[in-house]
């Protein structure tokens, strides 16, 4: 009889209404423990804002800096660890930038989308005057780092700055924002090898600078799969709208042209056989992420987009071998 009186309970509507309010919404994820936890609870909305708790997007930007800095080495010797650590900090600083004044331009979007809807600027944590300040703390940083460079760097760097300031606004008007994202991502397989050089060897840096970005349209465009229908009906473009369900074959072509491109600016500078060896494990490892991908899962996508950190160390250290391997 008691057991039938619950039953009775758990079946009425009024506490069907009240069981099923207090469960998360669909998609939600509990707080997680980060870095940023550690800090005062005052800076934790301005570290969270320069995605301090996520450092893919730093790293991300980082490999086509080493990797053109260690493309620039001569033959035999050490890359530059003073340069390899000063483009650390550098990417790590304007990538902040670059999500503050992207979360700027797009706080009246991210507060309707659920993924961004806890960001700092959209959710009224960080009011959009105190991010601009932050903003341009960020920006001081990052030209203090650049004003360490040669006097070619210095003109290239400042170059990419109208690039960072669009690229949020690009999604308004082309299904290609991705494109512009990847001109302003990989500005460093340029300045890279203009910081050790003191000028930019375009048979060799043009190749490289093209790879970087084909690779960046394969990864953005797998992390595009995660908003597709949040950005339909807020009006947003992406590649992976345009791209629908021939999103498989239009990764397969930037991935083709990402291996083919490192191949020709790695014979460009004459490079050793490692370095070949680590463009075979980066391309096999972009065509495992093809393979693999579901693009309808969000999880799934989020996922095989940080993968791609396994792509630049791949890169890389055929990059280092080959520098410390005589070409016979």
């Amino acid at each position: 009889m008691f057991v039938g009186i619950i039953y009775r309970r758990f079946l009425s509507d009024g506490f069907k209404k009240r069981f099923l309010s207090a469960l998360p919404p669909v998609g939600y994820e509990a707080p997680k423990q980060t870095i940023v936890n550690s800090f005062p609870p005052s800076w934790q909305p301005y570290l969270r804002l320069i995605r301090l708790d996520r450092p893919i997007g730093t790293t991300l930007l980082y490999w086509p800096c080493a990797w053109s800095i260690v493309m620039a080495t001569e033959p035999g010797l050490l890359p530059h660890w003073s340069l390899l650590a000063t483009f650390g900090a550098g990417s790590f600083v304007m990538r902040g930038a670059g999500c503050i004044i992207n979360d700027l331009w797009d706080r009246n979007y991210d507060s309707k989308v659920f993924r961004t809807s806890s960001r700092p600027i959209a959710s009224g944590q960080v009011s959009p005057f105190k991010g601009l300040v932050f903003l341009g703390a960020n920006l001081s940083a990052g030209l203090c780092i650049l004003l360490s460079l040669n006097q070619y760097s210095i003109l290239l760097g400042a170059a990419s700055l109208p690039l960072v300031a669009i690229y949020p606004l690009m999604k308004r008007y082309t299904f290609w924002p991705q494109v512009v994202l990847g001109l302003t991502f990989n500005w460093g397989a340029l300045l890279g090898y203009s910081a050790v050089r003191g000028y930019c060897d375009w048979s060799i840096c043009a190749p490289l600078y093209l790879a970087c970005i084909s690779w960046t349209l394969f990864y953005d465009t797998i992390y595009a799969y995660q908003d597709t229908k949040d950005d339909v009906k807020l009006g947003l473009k992406s590649t992976a709208i345009k791209f629908g369900d021939n999103g498989k074959y239009w990764l397969s072509l930037f991935a083709a042209s990402t291996s083919s491109l490192l191949l020709l600016s790695g014979y460009q500078a004459s490079l050793s056989w490692p370095y070949y060896l680590g463009v075979g494990a980066a391309s096999c490892h972009l065509a495992w992420q093809i393979w693999s991908v579901n693009l309808l899962d969000p999880v799934q996508c989020l996922k095989t987009f940080k993968s791609n950190n396994h792509v630049g160390i791949l890169l890389l250290l055929g990059l280092f071998a080959a520098v410390l391997t005589p070409k016979r």
